[in-house]
């Protein structure tokens, strides 16, 4: 009788077309389910198939609206406990609430440990993610968690294009360490912006630190909301006289109107991956968006067959 228990993929309704995806690398269908909704706006989780004594890896991004994207995780996450699954490991590509990592004023609530702790007790045995706005709230789990990399899917692309004297930059001092990969992998110097307030109720005062003046630049985000940051970056060394102006990020949250302000900005092209799902009206011609998919299935791979993860940080 053979005991190996069976890899099934699930997805829930964030990001199907990225499900897809990893469905057809691992050559694995997708399981049946459905989401049903009550007119009060309830909603539950129907499991279509059997799941007993198999491995799941449901996929599942904690995007926008992002308190129904993590109903409907929690709710499946149930749903194939209670269905007597092995093991349930949920691939997040994009894990919401991360900006809320620690207490910055009193009575404030750490909300990404709050999504942790409602995880592991529906009942998930690993997390695999990308990017964690907060490296550190892979500690927030008492179960594995997997965080993989986007900056060498971006390196590879830029990297392709062969720019000529290009420097890469970090938009403000928080990003160093991920504009040094990226300076790594691109065999490219680095700079960064530098924003302080001279003193109280002052305007904040942005000086470029390294030398960007006729060089092409690359700005490199984690995540871009409402694209304030990397926007008003590229404004700030089109006045320090660059040339061309690139952008990249993980993360494509575009709360409304960040992709009129990409649309509006110098940057010449904007290079996201497909962790967040863009409808179409958020496509824009210098938007670029390169998939995760393969890098997500290798690491379905290497955790369903016990094989290292950590080859896929490099």
């Amino acid at each position: 009788m053979d005991t190996q228990s069976e890899m099934k993929l699930f997805t829930l309704n964030s990001n199907e077309p990225l499900a897809q995806e990893i469905s057809e690398i691992l050559e694995v269908p997708l399981g049946k389910s459905s989401v049903v909704r009550f007119s009060d706006g309830e909603m539950q989780v129907n499991i279509e198939e059997s799941v007993r004594g198999d491995d799941i890896y449901l996929v599942q991004s904690t995007s926008q609206p992002v308190n129904e994207h993590v109903m409907e995780l929690l709710i499946m996450v149930d749903a194939l406990k209670r269905a007597s699954a092995k093991t349930i490991n949920v691939v997040i590509p994009y894990y919401g609430y991360a900006r809320q990592d620690r207490k910055a004023r009193p009575r404030e609530p750490i909300t990404a440990k709050l999504l942790a702790n409602l995880l592991e007790k529906a009942g998930v045995s690993r997390v695999i993610t990308l990017d964690l706005h907060a490296p550190q709230i892979q500690g927030f789990f008492n179960i594995p968690v997997d965080q993989l990399l986007g900056i060498p899917i971006l390196g590879e692309h830029f990297k392709s294009k062969e720019i000529d004297d290009l420097v890469v930059v970090a938009p403000n001092t928080n990003g160093l360490n991920r504009v040094r990969k990226m300076a790594n992998i691109l065999d490219a110097p680095l700079a960064f912006i530098d924003k302080r307030q001279p003193e109280p109720n002052m305007p904040e005062v942005r000086n470029v630190v390294g030398a960007v003046e006729g060089k092409n630049v690359i700005i490199v985000d984690d995540m871009m909301d409402t694209a304030d940051t990397v926007t008003v970056a590229a404004e700030i060394l089109y006045e320090n006289g660059v040339h061309d102006i690139y952008a990249c990020g993980t993360h494509a949250v575009f709360s409304d109107p960040a992709v009129i302000k990409v649309e509006q900005s110098p940057i010449k092209e904007l290079v996201i991956t497909n962790s967040i799902f863009q409808p179409e009206e958020k496509r824009l011609e210098k938007i670029t968006t390169l998939s995760v998919a393969p890098l997500l299935a290798d690491a379905l791979l290497r955790v369903q067959h016990e094989h290292s993860v950590s080859v896929l940080f490099d």
